[in-house]
């Protein structure tokens, strides 16, 4: 697929689903486990870095964004689709989200203590996968860092249905840790810890904890 058509397709999809996908994970954080103890632990990692904004890109309806707002992070949220942010404003008037794309993020330099992208970079193609990294090493300032969750596996599809059943035409990527390791290390990241979830299962996913350097 070219650039613009999966783009198209994907914004297009999220803004058929947005209510669909809203209501499937809200309340998904409000138990412990390790989904709220990574986001814990990339909070303590923010705050040990100094502090500052937080970039969650991707961030659909919000609901990641708003449990980094409650563990006192200065959060704020990107998303390609307009009715994803339509929806995460409604459900959470006191932040802030805006329409943004990763491939050309409006992130001044250094302009961010950290980013956080989950379930984002499934639907990014391998060849645009080190421009995305090398904006996010921009956005971040020396010293700041990055987080990122996505599905683990060597498979590429078209997610034609989801979320309510509404039809969809969205690309998704699995991939191993291990190639998106050096990615971010290609990208100027330091890689600093890794989390499987479900390694055995048919849905694994993986955390990945970097910095820039």
């Amino acid at each position: 697929m070219e650039t613009e058509d999966w783009l198209t397709d994907t914004r297009v999809s999220y803004d058929t689903v947005a209510e669909g996908y809203a209501d499937q994970v809200r309340g998904a954080l409000a138990r412990p486990g390790y989904l709220r103890a990574a986001l814990t632990l990339f909070a303590d990692a923010v705050r040990e870095a100094g502090g500052g904004p937080v970039a969650d890109i991707g961030c659909g309806p919000g609901h990641v964004t708003a449990q980094l707002h409650a563990l006192g992070v200065d959060a704020f949220g990107i998303d390609l689709s307009p009715g994803m942010i339509d929806v995460a404003r409604r459900d959470h008037p006191g932040l802030r989200f805006e329409v943004g794309s990763m491939t050309d993020p409006a992130l001044p330099a250094a302009s961010v203590s950290g980013v956080l992208a989950w379930q984002s970079l499934i639907h990014i193609p391998d060849g645009d996968i080190p421009a995305v990294l090398g904006h996010f090493h921009r956005a971040v300032r020396p010293g700041g860092v990055l987080h990122l969750l996505f599905h683990v596996g060597d498979t590429s599809r078209v997610k034609t249905e989801g979320y309510g059943g509404h039809p969809m035409r969205v690309p998704v990527h699995r991939r191993r840790p291990e190639r998106m390791t050096a990615w971010l290390r290609e990208a100027g990241f330091t890689v600093e810890a890794q989390l499987l979830l479900d390694p055995d299962g048919p849905a694994a996913q993986a955390f990945l904890f970097a910095r820039r350097d």
